[in-house]
């Protein structure tokens, strides 16, 4: 089978685009690669680092195909530095750099604290029960009174996306003024968001919250006139205050008084922990064997939601693809747009599309010959439990992603921290250790590649482990889901 070809007898399923075309979402973020680099050519440093907290500004809109591997950052800032005019000459600490360095640090926090970021890193103004545990409806249903909250939700529901800063109001709104708890108003974006990433999201909502930071981040009317355009502007409600009037309302277990609603609000599109029908994936439970038969001796690239970029090189030539769903590793409930995205991009890599439990995943493939994954934290330890036992099981390989950044050994508390580490004696973006002297892109596909010549002798060649690894492949917008005041 040609790489990249769909092998019908996997089980391919077809992916219903009328469904899809239906989703606003897609139409703002299309399931393909050629999208991503559509977006990525477009990128233009410097109107980013000036414009990138307003609303309307030069956002790149890459994070979706960051957290699902369609793009890397090493792909992502070795592009950019293949741009015009000293494009090539950015520093470190140039403000696109240093975004792509909170994705990274996010990660580096969760690969050391696991899932204890999922609860309160330490305490915040006040106690956890003094929060409540769900995201109030008339929030849900964008009917606060408040157009900036009201706004926002209406963009997440439409687009499947949301800008950092709308995100930073949301969040802060949610749980500084109305008192809920910040897990609750984690867990209820991240299932609406195409580029919700556990661990930027849940960090991003704890350093709004203050247990994951020393202070809380606050917002009042005159910021958001300031940075979104005028139907979001928020006067006459309670955010139009001072701020020493907010942080006390912020250390008050009172909520903040509801503000009439001036609509009937919209619906909230449902969420759903497995895909739905029309995204094309076939259940394992239906049909338990079937799978396993066709894998029999073959070797297999598991393509899971969080790496669906192009093959890694160092796949065996005629590896199957197979899109797969496993459903303990995928804790998180996501509407149909999110399913909709995941599935066109696994069949844009040829991949048959299967869903199922950790058991029924290690029964089809313990007939394989090999199997390949991409790793990613996503996918946590529970993975192991794919590995067939017994003799004649498979052989297993577990790849490394690319990584930008120098790995930092120390558990960094602070962003600062590991930031100083991270980039310690480098001046220019390019002497980063994950980009390569010579830096091929493939763009728009494998047959067509740019070679990026970067002017700085002291860049290193890829990094790896002692596991496979592959020239450059994820990035994100600024990271990700990372809730942040900029």
């Amino acid at each position: 089978m040609t790489p990249g070809t769909p092998d019908r007898g996997l089980g391919m399923g077809t992916l219903d685009m009328g469904m899809s075309v239906r989703l606003e979402s897609l139409r703002h973020f299309e399931p393909r690669r050629d999208a991503a680099w559509q977006r990525l050519r477009a990128v233009q440093p410097a109107a980013y680092a000036r414009s990138r907290n307003h609303l309307d500004g030069a956002a790149t809109g890459l994070s979706p195909y960051i957290t699902h591997g369609v793009l890397s950052l090493p792909e992502v800032l070795g592009a950019v530095l293949a741009g015009p005019g000293d494009a090539a000459r950015l520093e470190v600490q140039h403000k696109l750099v240093y975004e792509l360095g909170w994705r990274a640090y996010f990660q580096h926090v969760r690969a050391r604290r696991g899932e204890a970021i999922l609860q309160s890193l330490h305490p915040g103004l006040l106690p956890d029960e003094a929060y409540a545990p769900q995201v109030p409806d008339d929030v849900r249903q964008a009917r606060t009174g408040v157009p900036v909250i009201d706004q926002a939700v209406r963009s997440l529901y439409a687009c499947g996306h949301l800008h950092n800063h709308a995100r930073l109001w949301l969040a802060s709104y949610l749980v500084h003024l109305r008192k809920v708890h910040w897990r609750a108003g984690a867990d209820w974006l991240i299932g609406h968001l195409l580029d919700g990433d556990v661990a930027s999201n849940h960090l991003s909502w704890q350093w709004v919250a203050a247990t994951g930071s020393h202070k809380p981040y606050l917002f009042n009317a005159d910021n958001v006139a300031r940075f979104a355009p005028p139907s979001w502007h928020s006067p006459g409600t309670p955010l139009d205050t001072d701020y020493a009037t907010l942080e006390a309302v912020a250390r008050d277990r009172a909520a903040m008084p509801v503000v009439a609603p001036t609509d009937d609000g919209v619906i909230e599109p449902p969420c759903s922990r497995r895909p739905p029908p029309q995204a094309g994936f076939t259940a394992l439970a239906d049909a338990p064997d079937r799978l396993a038969g066709d894998l029999a001796g073959r070797d297999v690239w598991l393509v899971h939601p969080w790496s669906l970029g192009r093959r890694p090189e160092a796949l065996p030539a005629q590896a199957v693809p197979v899109g797969a769903v496993i459903d303990e590793l995928h804790p998180q409930a996501w509407r149909d747009a999110r399913w909709a995205f995941v599935a066109g991009l696994m069949e844009e890599l040829g991949a048959a599309r299967w869903h199922g439990s950790a058991a029924d995943w290690s029964a089809a493939l313990r007939t394989a010959r090999s199997v390949h994954l991409v790793d990613d934290l996503h996918l946590g330890p529970a993975v192991q439990a794919l590995l067939p036992p017994g003799p004649g099981a498979p052989a297993w390989f577990r790849h490394d992603p690319p990584a930008l950044f120098a790995p930092v050994s120390a558990d960094c508390a602070s962003f600062s921290k590991w930031w100083a580490a991270a980039t310690r004696g480098l001046q220019h973006a390019a002497q980063l250790p994950g980009l390569a002297a010579t830096f091929c892109a493939h763009a728009g596909g494998p047959n067509v590649d740019t070679t990026l010549a970067l002017p700085f002798d002291q860049v290193d060649g890829p990094i790896g482990s002692g596991r496979a690894t592959w020239a450059a492949d994820p990035l994100t917008d600024r990271p990700g889901s990372r809730l942040r005041h900029r």
